[in-house]
């Protein structure tokens, strides 16, 4: 289940109002409108979607919200959760048989948890299931780095192009040296572009750029998870013995706040 990321928009907002308030408390009202001027923006994103027009193939630029997007969802995950339904299912494997579980696969929500069972209900060699999941797990990766590249590399032009914007600013201003009172403004003007590509990758670009590569890592970290119980379910293990061994994902502080959960469970 996703729900909404508010870290992503807050960091961003925050930035935004901290950059605002250092403008404005050095130059008042005036120092924003030194910071607005429309040709360094349009170098900026000009260069900016050509870098990635030429970099990526049109079908990848298309799903660049698409991934943007995700920087702003969260994956709710409880591995606890988790562990218990390998339980659960280990239970009734070892009663039932491993058929018995084909009758509760329309109730799992996760596809790549219905897929493993599937796999083991199936009668598939356990080296490969774990093939086959594994593939699943590089395939995701795979999917996730392509979207990330494109805001990686965004991070990259952004700056890169701020500094083009600077170097005609230059040559417009070294043009007219025969006017002194011109080179103050014209010299602002030439840096606003290095401003605008900086402030894009380091506010925007990078900072989503590594949340989704965070998301991925515990995306991937998950589905581990889930191969170790598929396979533990499989083989028939003890579920006292699958529980105490999915545990070890645990960090200390959940492995505590499980034994404590299942302590007040004992004595209800």
């Amino acid at each position: 289940m996703k729900k909404f990321d508010a870290l992503t928009p807050t960091g961003i907002i925050i930035g935004i109002i901290l950059l605002a308030f250092a403008i404005f408390s050095s130059g008042g009202a005036e120092g924003f409108s030194s910071f607005l001027h429309l040709p360094s923006i349009l170098i900026v994103f000009g260069g900016l979607t050509a870098g990635l027009l030429i970099s990526f193939p049109l079908k990848d630029i298309k799903h660049l919200f698409t991934v943007i997007r995700q920087a702003f969802r969260e994956d709710e995950t409880d591995l606890e959760e988790l562990i218990q339904r390998f339980v659960k299912l280990s239970e009734k494997a070892r009663r039932e048989g491993l058929l018995a579980l084909e009758s509760g696969i329309e109730d799992i929500d996760d596809d790549f948890l219905k897929k493993g069972v599937l796999l083991a209900v199936d009668g598939i060699e356990q080296e490969m299931l774990i093939d086959i999941m594994n593939a699943e797990i590089t395939a995701l990766e795979e999917r996730h780095r392509k979207g990330r590249s494109i805001l990686e590399k965004a991070g990259d032009y952004a700056p890169a192009w701020g500094m083009i914007g600077t170097l005609i600013g230059l040559v417009l201003m070294l043009k007219s040296l025969n006017d002194p009172s011109s080179l103050g403004p014209n010299m602002a003007v030439a840096l606003l572009t290095t401003f605008y590509g900086s402030l894009l990758a380091n506010l925007v670009f990078l900072p989503m750029a590594a949340k989704l590569e965070l998301k991925t890592e515990k995306e991937v970290f998950y589905r581990q998870i889930i191969i170790e119980g598929v396979v533990g379910v499989q083989a028939g293990q003890n579920p006292k013995i699958l529980q105490e061994k999915l545990s070890a994902f645990l960090s200390s502080d959940e492995r505590r706040a499980a034994r404590s959960k299942a302590s007040e469970a004992a004595e209800a």
